[in-house]
């Protein structure tokens, strides 16, 4: 997992509540189990049309738009179904941030596992990143992580709350398997101990 740190990126507004995940990506995508790839699919029913031409209205068919890195919305933000590919779909097509004022939990979790940092923010906050991000290439977001702070274009701060673990694990780029194997020496010096406790029982090999 990629580390984050600091980005500083074009934000994209997309002003809707209860963006669930079958909107995020569909079910029809999801037979992969690679992470890549699926970019291209994010918001497929929003972005294009059902002859597979670009819907010119959706926000991430606009420029600077297909290069933002902050996705702004409403409240409730991954609600229906638990899947891992909706993150997975933002993080292929650029998003490494998304903001808003709440998340559905599963997604809010799945995100951080994905090295996409969710922000979460009043609704009147929201809306003036929203205005933020309209101005395009001119309105640059900038998220801080270590310092926990959004910075608008004027250079004016926002704070935001993060679980400091979280935070840990986002800053050193660890996923679940690469917190893990930081104690892969601890591990190691255990299994040798039980083995060396245990003689009596042994290892199948097939080949």
């Amino acid at each position: 997992m990629d580390k984050f740190t600091v980005l500083t990126a074009i934000a994209a507004p997309l002003p809707e509540a209860n963006i669930d995940t079958d909107k995020i990506i569909p079910a029809r995508f999801l037979k992969t189990t690679k992470r890549s790839g699926l970019g291209v699919h994010a918001f497929d029913g929003m972005r294009y049309n059902p002859d597979g031409s670009e819907k010119p209205d959706f926000v991430l068919n606009q420029e600077p738009y297909r290069k933002a890195g902050i996705l702004i919305t409403y409240d409730n933000l991954g609600c229906g179904s638990s899947r891992e590919h909706a993150p997975w779909a933002l993080l292929d097509f650029g998003i490494r941030c998304v903001i808003a004022p709440s998340f559905a939990d599963i997604f809010f979790n799945n995100c951080f596992k994905n090295g996409i940092v969710p922000i979460q923010l009043p609704r009147e906050i929201c809306d003036m990143l929203m205005d933020d991000a309209r101005l395009g290439a001119n309105g640059r977001l900038t998220v801080d992580l270590e310092r926990q702070v959004v910075i608008r274009p004027d250079g004016a701060e926002i704070g935001f709350e993060i679980d400091p673990l979280r935070k840990h694990l986002l800053l050193e780029g660890l996923d679940d398997i690469g917190q893990t194997l930081q104690h892969e020496g601890a591990i190691g010096t255990f299994e040798t101990a039980r083995q060396q406790a245990q003689p009596w029982q042994t290892r199948i090999v097939i080949d």
